[in-house]
């Protein structure tokens, strides 16, 4: 089935902040039947929609057979929630008026809001109840602005389901028609006949879902990728080639003795909050914190050019050092209160090389990280940021892909390199690294 992310929308459709699109289906697939009955959709449930690893391809598919089936949906939702540090969970939204379907994720901020407590979904979602209600009803129109918005879209009867499965999270789906009088009974028996069944996918989906947020979390969309595919076991991975990025934060060890634990972790949050942010913008991968140390790589290959890695791993650095004057000058409320701790300064070294990308530690405990001699190298070149005066230090592999004119700071020897190696930095007005 097509599906376009971020496409135009023909028919705008408007989201509050707390809602982000995340990509939109293109309409009725070509695998639906023109025309079907419940009893076939129950057999595609049961079997080949089994096969289908995309929730919102899975709910399209669903909601247009609803449709050939003679069932009278003209609006329909899916909502669903995970384990995510940000996300309160995502939803798919579909409507037979411009026949899209949007997968949008929703904000923890949605929860403080009053527009989501007096949404029909609020008593779904939280305590399991299930809404029904007639839309041309003055009082529902009151209780709920929800209703009395799609009464003004002709919509004349919406219901609302908890999705039950087994699951700990908050699932529920929707249904809306514009048929005069709203659905007949024999028709919400097959809706809710079907969302059982519906269910049972739905919470398939979700474990993925939240396995997959949780492996991006902690170790990185790129890692959190190969693990859930089967690389799991010790010594299985790959080399790569890319640049290396390792950055560590001046005179942590001296913050670290005068600042209690809370304050420290505060402190490195916003710190690296700042850093990652500058690496996942530029498309960069971050590896391994180590205390107050960053490692961070910029892959290359048949997408990415060389020169490309290269140059996004030397705007990275330069944002991350901007995000870190900017926490110095207006830091956030949790190190308002806090003494003592600025300026905050980093150091940040670019080298270019090899590195093995995969499994390595104990059969009973394992770690996917990014080792090899490029990756030491890279250390032991931050260490210099602070002798030399530059806080972004790049070697000559990496320097020779930068568009723009550097600064040579000579050829300098690090321990276990043979050769002396070549250092370069970005001219002022970057500030010297202090200690």
């Amino acid at each position: 089935m097509p599906i376009q992310t971020q496409a135009p929308d023909p028919a705008p459709r408007s989201y509050p902040p707390s809602v982000t699109l995340m990509r939109r289906g293109t309409g009725s697939p070509a695998t639906v039947p023109e025309r079907t009955t419940v009893e076939e959709i129950e057999a595609w449930l049961l079997a080949d929609a089994m096969g289908e690893d995309d929730l919102l391809a899975l709910f399209e598919g669903l909601v247009w057979r609803l449709v050939a089936a003679g069932l009278p949906v003209d609006r329909a939702s899916l909502h669903v929630g995970t384990l995510h540090p940000q996300l309160y969970g995502f939803a798919w939204n579909w409507s037979r008026a411009d026949g899209l379907c949007d997968e949008v994720k929703v904000s923890e901020a949605v929860l403080k809001t009053d527009a989501y407590r007096r949404n029909p979904l609020f008593r779904v979602v939280e305590y399991g109840e299930t809404f029904r209600a007639k839309t041309g009803d003055p009082e529902i129109g009151d209780r709920y602005p929800l209703m009395a918005e799609l009464s003004g879209q002709g919509i004349t009867e919406y219901i609302a389901v908890p999705l039950r499965a087994g699951g700990a999270y908050h699932n529920a789906a929707t249904a809306a028609t514009r048929q005069p009088g709203g659905f007949a009974e024999r028709e919400i028996a097959a809706l809710q006949r079907l969302t059982r069944l519906f269910a049972l996918h739905v919470e398939r989906h979700i474990v993925l879902r939240i396995a997959g947020n949780v492996l991006d979390t902690y170790l990185g969309a790129e890692a959190g990728k190969r693990v859930l595919h089967g690389t799991i076991k010790r010594g299985a991975g790959e080399p790569v080639r890319a640049i290396i990025w390792a950055s560590d934060m001046r005179g942590f060890t001296d913050l670290a003795d005068r600042l209690d634990g809370s304050d420290t972790i505060a402190l490195l949050n916003a710190y690296f909050e700042g850093l990652v942010g500058a690496v996942l913008d530029h498309g960069g991968e971050v590896l391994k914190f180590i205390g107050d140390g960053l490692l961070a790589g910029f892959p290359y290959g048949a997408l990415v050019t060389a020169g490309e890695a290269a140059n996004a791993s030397l705007s990275a650095a330069e944002a991350a050092l901007a995000a870190v004057d900017r926490l110095n000058e207006v830091p956030p409320a949790a190190l308002a209160r806090i003494e003592g701790w600025r300026p905050l300064r980093t150091g940040i070294a670019l080298h270019e090389g090899e590195v093995f990308f995969g499994n390595v530690g104990a059969p009973e405990r394992l770690d996917f990280t990014a080792i090899g001699r490029a990756v030491n190298a890279a250390s032991r070149v931050e260490t210099l940021t602070k002798s030399l005066g530059r806080p972004i230090l790049v070697t000559g592999p990496v320097a020779r892909h930068i568009e723009r004119p550097l600064d040579h700071m000579g050829e300098h020897s690090l321990r276990g390199v043979a050769q002396p190696v070549s250092l370069f930095s970005p001219p002022p007005p970057h500030r010297p690294t202090e200690t």
